[in-house]
């Protein structure tokens, strides 16, 4: 079948990747896609994946049967709700689905509703009530724009100063319209845990788990960022956590067949802390995790095509998930001065090299060709070096080979991705 990918990141090179690999793929188009799509895949880059009609035009012109949508700014906009009325297979919630992500303030009164666990908190458009909210809290507290603020909308305040400084800037529009709604949490400590989950007709199928590095600097220090690296499984987690999760997934799903109107046929992402009183939910994601999905699908031994179908067309019963037993991880090359202002335009040298090192892929989340062909730096998040091996230590050590192979001007990435992992629970105390 002919599939399109919306989406130009890491996470959709790895979907596009996964789905290349299936014999049920005939023609795939990614769109926006990116220099490392271009290589398995039709890009598109002119089509506005967050436009459902021009999605839809493409989609009917080039006789493509199922959509897969990467990231959430489509799925808030509708896209999956405008191609699922036209008959089309896609794989993603509709609009009201996709506030699970699209409005934390939505996702937080789900949670409560169900009795999911989750960090208390208050949600207000009005300045004065916030920071009277904040004013009766003990630091630390986390202040979080209500809307999409590409990953950037969450700041751990450490202190009192620090919070009421981002509740403002949330006001000020600091996030546009992400911050005119501003949440206040209770801020969890713990080891912090991801769970995606395939979901259709109110059940899930959860995947293997995976933990994340936010912050931009060794040491978890630094601002926070769309992820610095990645790995999975997590060792650390134990039988009695796992199942606590998946319980609470399963019963989040269930949840999304009685609140809404349509079907949620997508990813439920799933971010999780360990707290002394059991794991509970930070955050609710509509789609797959980026970069979680890079170190999950390269450990996934069925059919991707099979699975997202299923899915799209509400046969939840007829998806099986097989993992392999080897450990991968991730690190995440970035252009100097990411997360913040940062220049494009680096030539990049040595992925064939990294890539010739057995179990490692070269996922790219922003690169592409300049007028000579060569392959250059396009984004903050340049390359996903993601390594398989037998043991959590041996792929880490590949990942890491790989990365010296890799070179362009500016090139910063974490050397400890994944050491806490290696060092067991109590590192996090």
């Amino acid at each position: 079948m002919n599939i399109l990918v919306l989406g130009g990141g890491g996470r959709e090179h790895a979907i596009a990747w996964s789905l290349a690999k299936s014999p049920r793929t005939d023609k795939l188009y990614v769109a926006p896609g990116n220099g490392g799509t271009a290589d398995i895949a039709r890009n598109v880059g002119d089509l506005a994946v967050e436009d459902g009609r021009a999605v839809l035009a493409f989609v009917e012109e080039h006789d493509v049967e199922l959509v897969v949508i990467g990231p959430e700014a489509p799925l808030v906009a509708g896209v999956a709700d405008e191609l699922r009325e036209a008959g089309i297979a896609v794989f993603g919630p509709d609009a009201q689905g996709a506030q699970l992500e699209g409005s934390k303030t939505f996702s937080k009164r789900f949670m409560d509703a169900h009795g999911i666990p989750t960090a208390r908190y208050g949600s207000f458009d009005d300045l004065e009530e916030a920071l009277g909210y904040l004013s009766a809290l003990e630091a630390p507290v986390v202040v979080k724009a209500d809307g999409l603020a590409a990953g950037k909308g969450v700041i751990v305040a450490e202190d009192k100063e620090t919070a009421e400084e981002a509740v403002r800037s949330c006001f000020d529009g600091a996030f546009g319209q992400a911050g005119s709604t501003v949440v206040i949490e209770e801020c969890l400590t713990g080891p912090e845990c991801s769970l995606l989950a395939f979901v259709s007709g109110g059940k899930a199928h959860c995947m293997a788990t995976a933990q994340d590095h936010k912050r931009a600097f060794d040491g978890d220090r630094g601002p926070n960022t769309g992820g610095m690296g990645v790995y999975s499984p997590v060792p650390i987690v134990t039988a009695d956590e796992l199942a606590a999760m998946h319980e609470i997934m399963e019963k989040s799903a269930a949840a999304t067949a009685t609140d809404f109107a349509c079907d949620y046929r997508g990813v439920l992402y799933g971010g999780f802390m360990f707290t002394p009183e059991g794991p509970k939910v930070l955050e609710f994601n509509a789609r797959f995790g980026d970069p979680e999905t890079q170190v999950v699908l390269p450990r996934l031994e069925a059919d991707l095509v099979d699975i997202v179908l299923a899915v799209a067309e509400g046969r939840p019963d007829d998806i099986e998930l097989r993992w392999s037993e080897q450990w991968a991880v991730c690190v995440v090359l970035a252009s100097e001065g990411y997360p913040g202002a940062y220049e494009k335009g680096k030539v990049i040298l040595g992925i064939e090299e990294a890539e010739e090192i057995e179990g490692v892929t070269v996922f790219h989340a922003g690169t592409a060709r300049n007028a000579d062909g060569e392959l250059v730096t396009a984004g903050g998040r340049v390359l996903n070096v993601v390594a398989l091996g037998d043991s959590f230590d041996d792929a880490r050590e590949k990942a890491y080979e790989a990365c010296s192979l890799i070179n362009f001007e500016g090139k910063q990435y974490r050397t400890d991705i994944g050491k806490k992992a290696a060092a067991g629970r109590e590192a996090w105390n």
